[in-house]
């Protein structure tokens, strides 16, 4: 065997179908467009959304409200998820942002915000960027703390 009589397999390369090349190749004409229209002219690229003239979709369903762009978005936890954390001893006396994050609860870059579903019996200094008024007032009935974050 030598280099220069290495083929490929026999029936492995075909070659290129090309359109256009005369009525007896059995594709020429139209070159497989079909007739007319759009579609068969060059350079068309079909718009996503593009009904045919049709008012779209997108277009003819209704609108209303709005989307506040300078919405603060907060990761809500609740007082009966911290008294779980406390049951299950994964937090003892202090619950910071770094402490829900390793617990999965919440992402780095979150803000998050205490909530006051649920009870909370163990005494716990919560840091956090918001609370809920009766998340405070419960935080601090059972002989805790509810610091700010920042502050």
């Amino acid at each position: 065997m030598k280099l220069n009589t290495l083929k490929p397999a026999a029936g492995s390369v075909k070659n290129k179908f090309r359109k256009g090349r005369g009525e007896a190749s059995g594709n020429g004409g139209t070159s497989g467009r079909g007739h007319k229209g759009q579609k068969s002219r060059s350079g068309y690229s079909k718009k996503i959304g593009f009904e045919g003239g049709q008012m779209p979709l997108q277009r003819r369903v209704p609108k209303f409200g709005f989307k506040n762009i300078n919405r603060v978005e907060y990761n809500g936890i609740n007082l009966d998820v911290i008294q779980k954390l406390v049951d299950d001893k994964k937090i003892t006396d202090t619950l910071s942002k770094e402490v829900l994050v390793q617990h999965g609860l919440a992402h780095k870059n979150d803000l998050i915000k205490i909530l006051g579903r649920g009870e909370l019996k163990a005494t716990v200094n919560i840091t956090a960027d918001k609370f809920t008024k009766t998340a405070q007032e419960a935080i601090e009935k059972a002989g805790g703390k509810a610091e700010l974050k920042g502050k």
